[in-house]
């Protein structure tokens, strides 16, 4: 959890502000402006959220709020100024969320929701271990951004985070990428390679999407995470290593071990610390928080002001379901800041569409054609793939975990029904 100091004024000005903070994984201090600061070092941070009329207590790190009329603005921290937010009522819910994020450490994911409040205070504890932690969680809801969080509140920040998307591994080369491999121990291994488990050796590494792996490699990372020691490909003794894992999954990785396409032993080893993501939609305090943070990353404010959101954009932000979670919020703010028509994000310039519907046509066999077996199976399966996708909204990630598949092997199917409707 971050700490930041609020003033008397700013409480008494803006009373939901210390609420709002809390919210968004704060420890909140109520000080006088004029009292003094910790020491330089001290466990606490310095950052301060003060009345604009309180500057002449203030540094360069704080924050300064005023409540005004007009259009709302933000300033950001330039020339040993502070940073500067004005709004009024109506924008008082969007400015909160600026101010936190302003204030947020780059390895602190967005929150502003109740609950991913409390998800984080867990994550905290957890992250002190050195326990194998299994995020689970739908496509964009977090989960590296939570494994990130985990590795720079662990003890083995001085060491590497180093993040693996398991699906976009060649499959032929996974194990020498995992673990290394010896020179000359393949075709084509001019060089030797010590693999990701040896790099982030002391540090952190996070397999993505681990549902992917073959069942092969998955009895080999298994023999890792028990012994704490690897052998690259074409080596004779293996190599100890100290490294805590964090994998992902997108899929419910219980029912892939029930479904026999993951080891079970490999799951228990995994599932020490299980931390589960909710979809954006059930945590719309989230939704406020992520939206301000996004647009302060998608504007440059050294070229221009900083656009903001009128309160009926907030309001369509909220009320959205977000399929796609963060991805989807991100793709529709950086729409609306580029293709804006006024000053501000109105609720008209937020293009948000469904799910991408899927053209798929029916292929019936001829009658007249020999029926055999096999046809009937895979007609079969590609038509459970037109009904799961129908019953999803052709959400894809859902409609994969309905099937019991993994999005890869929906991506081939999907291309299968491509090529008969073309």
């Amino acid at each position: 959890m971050s700490s930041l100091d609020v003033s008397r004024g700013v409480c008494a000005l803006v009373p939901g502000l210390q609420h709002w903070l809390e919210n968004a994984f704060y420890s909140v201090r109520i000080v006088d402006a004029q009292s003094p600061r910790e020491r330089e070092g001290a466990e606490r941070d310095n950052r301060r959220v003060l009345l604009a009329t309180e500057i002449g207590h203030a540094t360069h790190r704080d924050i300064l709020i005023n409540l005004v009329d007009g259009a709302p603005s933000l300033v950001p921290a330039a020339s040993g100024l502070p940073a500067r937010v004005a709004f009024g009522l109506e924008d008082m819910g969007f400015a909160f969320a600026l101010i936190a994020e302003l204030a947020r450490p780059a390895a602190l994911p967005a929150v502003g929701d109740n609950a991913s409040a409390r998800l984080m205070t867990l994550a905290g504890r957890v992250a002190r271990s050195d326990a194998t932690v299994l995020i689970q969680g739908d496509t964009g809801t977090g989960k590296e951004g939570m494994a990130r969080f985990l590795h720079a509140q662990s003890g083995r920040t001085t060491h590497d985070f180093i993040a693996v998307n398991c699906a976009a591994l060649p499959e032929t080369m996974m194990e020498a990428m995992l673990f290394g491999h010896k020179k000359g121990s393949f075709t084509g291994a001019a060089n030797a390679s010590e693999g990701l488990f040896l790099a982030a050796d002391g540090g952190t590494l996070f397999l993505d999407e681990i549902a992917e792996l073959p069942l092969a490699l998955q009895a080999k990372l298994l023999r890792a995470l028990q012994e704490g020691e690897v052998l690259p490909v074409g080596a004779t003794h293996p190599v100890p290593v100290n490294v805590r894992i964090i994998a992902a999954c997108n899929r419910n990785l219980a029912a892939e071990v029930a479904a026999g396409r993951f080891r079970e032993d490999l799951y228990w080893r995994l599932n020490v610390m299980p931390l589960e993501l909710r979809p954006l939609a059930e945590r719309p305090g989230d939704v406020t928080a992520i939206a301000a943070a996004m647009l302060l990353r998608h504007q440059d404010m050294a070229k221009a002001a900083f656009v903001w959101p009128t309160a009926a954009a907030l309001e369509k932000l909220t009320a959205h379901v977000w399929p796609g979670n963060a991805r989807e919020l991100g793709n529709v703010l950086q729409r609306a800041v580029v293709l804006r028509d006024g000053d501000r994000i109105s609720a008209d310039d937020l293009h948000i569409t469904g799910a991408p519907q899927l053209r798929l046509v029916e292929q019936v066999l001829a009658p007249a054609d020999p029926i055999r077996l096999r046809d009937v199976a895979h007609h079969s399966k590609l038509e459970a793939v037109r009904a799961a996708l129908r019953e999803t909204d052709g959400h894809r990630a859902a409609a994969a975990r309905k099937l019991g598949i993994s999005e890869r092997t929906l991506r081939y199917r999907l291309a299968e029904m491509r090529e008969l409707a073309a």
